[in-house]
């Protein structure tokens, strides 16, 4: 699904890749693509920086870890973003992510 990798200060962490819907009617994790893609749908609409907060909000929920732990570190005015999760391996989150899908 996604990959691991190290942050330049020698954390380690998983990312994530994500597409992200906006105006959508609640916060939702709608699916899997074929590439391991995660589909969410956000209640926020734009600007971006709204959105963005709100999915790292969002994610970090779902995945029980603070928001300090989450961070897009590409794609930040797109609808394909990568989040990175510190201290959590790939395995786990989308472990967390599969679990809460409707």
């Amino acid at each position: 699904m996604s990959r691991k990798y190290v942050l330049h200060d020698g954390k380690r962490g998983s990312a994530l890749a994500v597409r992200v819907t906006p105006r959508a009617s609640q916060n939702q994790i709608v699916g899997l693509m074929n590439d391991g893609t995660i589909k969410v749908h956000i209640a926020a609409n734009p600007p971006d920086d709204e959105s963005n907060v709100e999915l790292i909000s969002f994610l970090a929920e779902v995945l029980g870890v603070p928001k300090s732990r989450v961070e897009i570190v590409a794609g930040e005015s797109g609808r394909d973003k990568l989040v990175s999760i510190l201290d959590m391996d790939v395995e786990t989150a989308h472990q967390r992510i599969v679990a809460h899908m409707d």
